[in-house]
């Protein structure tokens, strides 16, 4: 696994849905904050985003945004201000009270694809974490996106047999893309950088590929091709704390997710994540999460340790 594809699934909750939206006139929806990820893409025409302490944000036609942590936001058909966001109907109101009225298929001044995907936020990875609150993907600069988007329309619209099935996958592959290119723009300094440092870049990749490894900073270091001085000096800076660091947090947070996904025993999670026993487990899991796997697991409704 890489770090972008470890990063979503640690904390993807779900199935994500998908709607095909049409509206026309003068119109002002409000989407209530989320906990997950929120999108929107323009398939047609063009509107405005505010999102909740943001700035107007202009789509055209193309164009696809994605809301990584789930702001509540106003979609209208012209730029708005606080106060007229304030009077913005919900989007479920709005499309009721349209009704028969809504603009018919092919008439639509705008037409949008809106999704959302749940996640949870209580081990968020910090490269999803400094994200903007708002990211705005221009359309034509994203070849595979453009691709993603052309299928799930497709799906959307004739609902084809094996739907169920490609509909959710879709909807991944869109995420994964949308992240991606996320990344890719970010400001210098961020998690970008770190992705794109040789040292830094290669000694994540074997952390993430093999975490139950016996890694040490030297071994580290060696996978990286420097020294170890070399890596952690270059890795810190970029990633936010030191590799050894930043593995043992990665180890748990696996735990963590492995004890909200599976039945798995705490000593095979404990193997499976680099801990030599379960004991050792739980002693670092209460330090990074200030309650035990056991407790942990049973919060979530999960099957018992």
């Amino acid at each position: 696994m890489d770090v972008v594809s470890d990063a979503i699934s640690a904390v993807r909750l779900g199935r994500p849905s998908s709607d095909r939206v049409r509206v026309g006139g003068t119109w002002c929806v409000r989407l209530d904050p989320y906990e997950g990820a929120g999108f929107h893409v323009v398939l047609a025409g063009g509107c405005w985003l505010l999102a909740d302490g943001g700035e107007p944000v202009p789509l055209a036609t193309g164009d696809a945004v994605l809301l990584p942590h789930g702001a509540g936001h106003v979609l209208a058909d012209s730029p708005v201000d606080a106060a007229a966001a304030a009077r913005a109907l919900p989007l479920e109101r709005y499309r009721e009270a349209r009704g028969s009225h809504a603009p018919q298929p092919g008439r639509a001044a705008v037409e949008m694809l809106c999704g959302k995907y749940r996640l949870d936020r209580s081990r968020v990875h910090p490269l999803l974490a400094e994200l903007p609150g708002v990211v705005r993907l221009p359309g034509g600069a994203h070849a595979e996106l453009h691709s993603a988007i052309g299928l799930l329309s497709g799906e959307l619209d004739a609902r084809r047999p094996g739907s169920s099935i490609a509909l959710p996958s879709l909807l991944d592959l869109l995420l994964v893309y949308m992240v991606r290119a996320s990344v890719a723009g970010a400001a210098p300094g961020s998690w970008s950088a770190a992705l794109g440092d040789p040292v830094t870049a290669a000694a994540l990749q074997a952390m993430h590929a093999d975490p139950a490894a016996p890694w040490s900073a030297e071994r580290l270091a060696a996978e990286a091709g420097v020294s170890r001085p070399t890596l952690v000096r270059r890795f810190t800076p970029l990633v936010g704390r030191p590799p050894m660091a930043y593995l043992t947090w990665w180890r748990l947070t696996l735990a963590a997710t492995r004890l909200r996904d599976t039945p798995d025993s705490l000593a095979s999670i404990a193997a499976r994540v680099g801990y030599g026993s379960p004991y050792a487990l739980s002693h670092a899991f209460a330090r990074e999460f200030g309650t035990t796997p056991g407790r942990y697991r049973a919060a979530l409704g999960s099957t018992p340790v």
